[in-house]
Protein backbone atom coordinates (compact mmCIF):
# COMPACT_ATOMS: atom_id res chain seq x y z
CA UNK A 1 0.00 0.00 0.00
CA UNK A 2 1.42 3.33 -1.17
CA UNK A 3 2.03 6.01 1.23
CA UNK A 4 -0.36 9.18 0.14
CA UNK A 5 1.78 12.14 -1.09
CA UNK A 6 2.16 15.37 1.46
CA UNK A 7 1.00 18.34 -0.01
CA UNK A 8 0.93 21.69 1.26
CA UNK A 9 -2.57 23.68 1.06
CA UNK A 10 -0.87 26.08 -1.88
CA UNK A 11 -0.41 22.96 -3.90
CA UNK A 12 -3.33 21.08 -3.97
CA UNK A 13 -4.97 19.88 -6.09
CA UNK A 14 -8.60 19.67 -6.04
CA UNK A 15 -10.03 16.26 -7.25
CA UNK A 16 -12.23 16.10 -10.29
CA UNK A 17 -15.90 15.56 -8.07
CA UNK A 18 -14.91 19.08 -5.76
CA UNK A 19 -14.63 21.32 -8.54
CA UNK A 20 -18.09 22.91 -9.52
CA UNK A 21 -19.33 22.28 -12.73
CA UNK A 22 -19.29 25.45 -15.00
CA UNK A 23 -22.81 27.12 -15.02
CA UNK A 24 -25.39 27.24 -17.47
CA UNK A 25 -25.66 30.61 -19.50
CA UNK A 26 -29.27 31.35 -18.36
CA UNK A 27 -30.05 34.17 -21.41
CA UNK A 28 -31.37 33.55 -24.34
CA UNK A 29 -33.04 35.53 -27.41
CA UNK A 30 -36.39 35.26 -25.99
CA UNK A 31 -35.55 36.44 -22.19
CA UNK A 32 -32.84 39.55 -23.27
CA UNK A 33 -35.80 40.58 -25.94
CA UNK A 34 -38.10 40.81 -23.30
CA UNK A 35 -36.29 42.46 -20.70
CA UNK A 36 -35.03 45.12 -23.21
CA UNK A 37 -38.54 45.64 -24.67
CA UNK A 38 -39.78 45.71 -21.29
CA UNK A 39 -37.10 48.93 -20.25
CA UNK A 40 -37.67 51.18 -22.93
CA UNK A 41 -40.38 53.86 -24.03
CA UNK A 42 -40.57 52.96 -27.18
CA UNK A 43 -41.73 49.38 -26.44
CA UNK A 44 -44.46 50.41 -23.37
CA UNK A 45 -41.28 50.94 -20.91
CA UNK A 46 -40.12 53.93 -18.78
CA UNK A 47 -37.95 56.84 -20.47
CA UNK A 48 -34.35 56.69 -20.23
CA UNK A 49 -33.86 60.09 -20.08
CA UNK A 50 -32.46 60.64 -23.26
CA UNK A 51 -34.07 60.13 -27.07
CA UNK A 52 -35.60 57.51 -26.02
CA UNK A 53 -34.64 55.09 -29.66
CA UNK A 54 -35.02 51.59 -30.09
CA UNK A 55 -32.51 49.81 -29.18
CA UNK A 56 -29.64 47.16 -29.43
CA UNK A 57 -29.30 44.56 -26.95
CA UNK A 58 -26.60 41.65 -26.82
CA UNK A 59 -24.67 39.15 -23.83
CA UNK A 60 -21.76 37.47 -23.53
CA UNK A 61 -20.94 34.27 -21.12
CA UNK A 62 -18.06 35.10 -18.91
CA UNK A 63 -15.63 33.30 -21.61
CA UNK A 64 -16.54 35.82 -24.11
CA UNK A 65 -19.15 34.07 -26.03
CA UNK A 66 -21.60 36.08 -27.98
CA UNK A 67 -24.83 34.37 -26.45
CA UNK A 68 -28.04 35.89 -27.90
CA UNK A 69 -28.16 39.57 -29.62
CA UNK A 70 -31.30 41.39 -30.33
CA UNK A 71 -33.03 44.88 -31.09
CA UNK A 72 -36.61 46.30 -30.05
CA UNK A 73 -38.00 47.60 -33.30
CA UNK A 74 -39.90 46.39 -35.74
CA UNK A 75 -37.19 45.95 -38.45
CA UNK A 76 -34.04 45.98 -38.48
CA UNK A 77 -33.70 49.90 -39.59
CA UNK A 78 -35.62 50.44 -36.56
CA UNK A 79 -32.43 51.30 -33.87
CA UNK A 80 -29.26 52.37 -35.32
CA UNK A 81 -27.65 49.73 -37.56
CA UNK A 82 -23.89 50.73 -35.96
CA UNK A 83 -25.51 49.88 -32.61
CA UNK A 84 -25.13 46.62 -33.06
CA UNK A 85 -21.48 45.97 -33.09
CA UNK A 86 -21.54 48.47 -30.12
CA UNK A 87 -23.24 46.49 -27.80
CA UNK A 88 -21.59 43.25 -28.83
CA UNK A 89 -18.59 45.32 -27.12
CA UNK A 90 -19.96 47.10 -24.37
CA UNK A 91 -20.93 43.59 -23.19
CA UNK A 92 -17.28 42.10 -24.38
CA UNK A 93 -15.57 45.56 -22.45
CA UNK A 94 -17.48 44.78 -18.88
CA UNK A 95 -16.74 41.09 -19.38
CA UNK A 96 -13.52 41.52 -19.42
CA UNK A 97 -12.53 44.30 -16.95
CA UNK A 98 -14.76 42.64 -14.40
CA UNK A 99 -13.93 40.17 -11.52
CA UNK A 100 -15.83 37.63 -9.59
CA UNK A 101 -16.06 40.55 -6.53
CA UNK A 102 -15.43 43.74 -8.28
CA UNK A 103 -17.34 45.22 -11.48
CA UNK A 104 -16.71 47.65 -13.89
CA UNK A 105 -19.62 49.55 -15.87
CA UNK A 106 -17.92 50.84 -19.26
CA UNK A 107 -19.54 54.19 -18.12
CA UNK A 108 -16.67 53.53 -15.26
CA UNK A 109 -13.93 53.56 -17.85
CA UNK A 110 -14.65 56.76 -19.71
CA UNK A 111 -12.24 59.08 -17.49
CA UNK A 112 -9.38 56.39 -17.27
CA UNK A 113 -9.11 55.98 -21.04
CA UNK A 114 -8.42 59.76 -21.54
CA UNK A 115 -4.50 60.66 -22.06
CA UNK A 116 -3.19 60.41 -18.65
CA UNK A 117 -6.18 58.09 -17.11
CA UNK A 118 -5.19 54.75 -16.01
CA UNK A 119 -6.60 53.12 -18.83
CA UNK A 120 -4.95 55.27 -21.90
CA UNK A 121 -4.41 53.08 -24.68
CA UNK A 122 -6.91 50.49 -24.15
CA UNK A 123 -8.80 51.37 -27.00
CA UNK A 124 -6.19 50.00 -28.81
CA UNK A 125 -5.99 46.47 -27.58
CA UNK A 126 -8.71 44.44 -28.91
CA UNK A 127 -9.95 46.19 -31.84
CA UNK A 128 -13.42 44.75 -33.59
CA UNK A 129 -13.05 42.20 -35.64
CA UNK A 130 -15.24 43.14 -38.61
CA UNK A 131 -14.99 39.70 -40.14
CA UNK A 132 -16.71 38.17 -37.37
CA UNK A 133 -18.91 41.03 -36.77
CA UNK A 134 -20.22 41.73 -39.71
CA UNK A 135 -20.49 38.00 -41.22
CA UNK A 136 -23.72 36.44 -42.18
CA UNK A 137 -26.76 38.00 -44.24
CA UNK A 138 -27.68 41.33 -42.76
CA UNK A 139 -31.69 40.50 -42.52
CA UNK A 140 -31.07 37.80 -39.67
CA UNK A 141 -29.04 40.22 -37.23
CA UNK A 142 -30.67 40.26 -33.82
CA UNK A 143 -32.97 37.58 -34.60
CA UNK A 144 -32.05 33.96 -32.99
CA UNK A 145 -29.87 33.23 -35.56
CA UNK A 146 -27.47 36.09 -35.24
CA UNK A 147 -24.33 35.14 -37.12
CA UNK A 148 -22.03 36.52 -33.84
CA UNK A 149 -24.25 33.72 -31.42
CA UNK A 150 -21.10 31.66 -30.55
CA UNK A 151 -18.93 33.56 -31.77
CA UNK A 152 -16.04 34.89 -30.12
CA UNK A 153 -17.53 39.13 -29.00
CA UNK A 154 -14.42 42.07 -29.42
CA UNK A 155 -14.17 45.37 -29.17
CA UNK A 156 -13.08 47.83 -26.36
CA UNK A 157 -16.07 50.38 -25.51
CA UNK A 158 -15.39 52.95 -22.96
CA UNK A 159 -18.94 55.03 -22.10
CA UNK A 160 -22.19 53.89 -20.51
CA UNK A 161 -23.76 50.85 -21.77
CA UNK A 162 -22.25 47.51 -20.45
CA UNK A 163 -22.46 45.93 -17.33
CA UNK A 164 -21.38 42.70 -16.13
CA UNK A 165 -23.54 40.37 -14.76
CA UNK A 166 -23.90 38.44 -11.32
CA UNK A 167 -26.40 35.76 -10.15
CA UNK A 168 -25.45 36.28 -6.78
CA UNK A 169 -22.59 33.74 -6.22
CA UNK A 170 -20.69 34.95 -9.01
CA UNK A 171 -19.99 36.68 -12.48
CA UNK A 172 -21.55 34.81 -14.85
CA UNK A 173 -20.70 37.17 -18.23
CA UNK A 174 -21.99 40.68 -19.31
CA UNK A 175 -24.37 42.99 -21.04
CA UNK A 176 -24.20 45.63 -23.40
CA UNK A 177 -27.34 48.09 -24.80
CA UNK A 178 -26.85 50.72 -27.63
CA UNK A 179 -28.97 52.98 -29.60
CA UNK A 180 -28.93 56.47 -28.21
CA UNK A 181 -27.22 58.34 -25.89
CA UNK A 182 -24.33 56.51 -24.10
CA UNK A 183 -25.91 58.16 -20.08
CA UNK A 184 -29.28 56.90 -21.81
CA UNK A 185 -27.67 53.90 -22.85
CA UNK A 186 -26.46 53.06 -19.41
CA UNK A 187 -30.08 53.72 -17.87
CA UNK A 188 -31.43 50.82 -20.14
CA UNK A 189 -28.58 48.65 -19.38
CA UNK A 190 -29.00 49.29 -15.57
CA UNK A 191 -33.33 48.16 -16.01
CA UNK A 192 -32.39 45.15 -18.03
CA UNK A 193 -29.82 43.68 -16.22
CA UNK A 194 -32.73 43.99 -13.05
CA UNK A 195 -35.37 42.46 -14.99
CA UNK A 196 -32.74 39.57 -16.01
CA UNK A 197 -32.40 39.07 -11.95
CA UNK A 198 -28.47 39.16 -12.64
CA UNK A 199 -28.13 42.36 -11.16
CA UNK A 200 -26.56 40.93 -7.48
CA UNK A 201 -23.31 43.21 -8.07
CA UNK A 202 -21.26 42.34 -5.20
CA UNK A 203 -18.67 45.61 -5.27
CA UNK A 204 -17.90 48.21 -7.71
CA UNK A 205 -16.14 51.70 -7.75
CA UNK A 206 -18.51 53.82 -6.19
CA UNK A 207 -19.79 54.32 -2.88
CA UNK A 208 -22.40 52.28 -2.88
CA UNK A 209 -20.12 49.29 -3.85
CA UNK A 210 -21.42 49.05 -7.29
CA UNK A 211 -20.57 49.94 -10.97
CA UNK A 212 -22.95 53.11 -11.06
CA UNK A 213 -22.41 55.89 -13.11
CA UNK A 214 -20.54 58.85 -12.10
CA UNK A 215 -21.05 62.34 -13.14
CA UNK A 216 -18.50 64.00 -11.40
CA UNK A 217 -16.14 65.63 -14.86
CA UNK A 218 -15.94 69.54 -14.06
CA UNK A 219 -15.64 72.69 -16.05
CA UNK A 220 -12.46 71.38 -17.29
CA UNK A 221 -13.18 68.41 -18.53
CA UNK A 222 -11.63 66.11 -15.43
CA UNK A 223 -13.12 63.72 -13.24
CA UNK A 224 -12.48 64.27 -9.31
CA UNK A 225 -12.84 60.46 -9.19
CA UNK A 226 -10.84 59.36 -12.14
CA UNK A 227 -13.48 57.12 -12.83
CA UNK A 228 -16.35 59.84 -13.98
CA UNK A 229 -18.46 60.36 -17.66
CA UNK A 230 -20.37 62.96 -19.25
CA UNK A 231 -23.27 64.29 -19.08
CA UNK A 232 -25.27 64.72 -22.35
CA UNK A 233 -27.57 67.57 -21.21
CA UNK A 234 -30.73 65.54 -21.09
CA UNK A 235 -32.45 63.64 -18.55
CA UNK A 236 -30.65 60.90 -18.35
CA UNK A 237 -28.82 62.06 -14.65
CA UNK A 238 -32.10 62.78 -13.09
CA UNK A 239 -33.32 59.15 -14.26
CA UNK A 240 -30.23 57.49 -13.22
CA UNK A 241 -30.45 58.91 -9.92
CA UNK A 242 -34.26 57.88 -9.51
CA UNK A 243 -33.65 54.37 -10.65
CA UNK A 244 -30.65 54.05 -8.11
CA UNK A 245 -27.75 53.96 -11.66
CA UNK A 246 -25.79 56.84 -10.51
CA UNK A 247 -23.22 57.04 -7.46
CA UNK A 248 -25.51 60.34 -6.23
CA UNK A 249 -27.97 57.51 -4.97
CA UNK A 250 -31.65 57.49 -5.12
Amino acid sequence: MSSPVRKSPETTVPEASQVAPAKTFVVDHETLLRALKASIKPTGGPSNGGLDNHMWAAVVDRTGIVRAVCYSGNELGDQWPGSRSIAIGKANTANALSLPKFAFSTANLYSGAQPGGFLFGILNTNPVDTKTMYAGDPNIYGTPRDPMVGQKASGVVIFGGGLALYDGDTIVGALGVSGDTSPGDHNVAWRVRKALGLNKVPNGITAFGNDAIIYDIGMLGKSSSGYGHPVSGLKEDQVAKEIGASAAGK
